[in-house]
């Protein structure tokens, strides 16, 4: 299943984006955002996000 990230939780730190290994996170604006297409579901990025902003689809 693939992870998206609560835009009202995210506090744009970018640690998401820099776990990522297939480069799935993407800044937009001053938040992060996953691309379903290029996301593996691998949750790489669930644990590196300091304020838990990233919830399983």
């Amino acid at each position: 299943m693939a992870y998206q990230i609560n835009k009202n939780v995210c506090v744009g730190c970018g640690a998401c984006a820099s776990n990522c290994p297939v480069a799935a996170i993407n800044q937009k604006e001053d938040k992060y955002d996953i691309d379903f297409n290029t996301c593996v579901s691998c949750g790489a990025c669930v644990g590196s996000c300091p304020v838990n902003a990233i919830e399983q689809q």
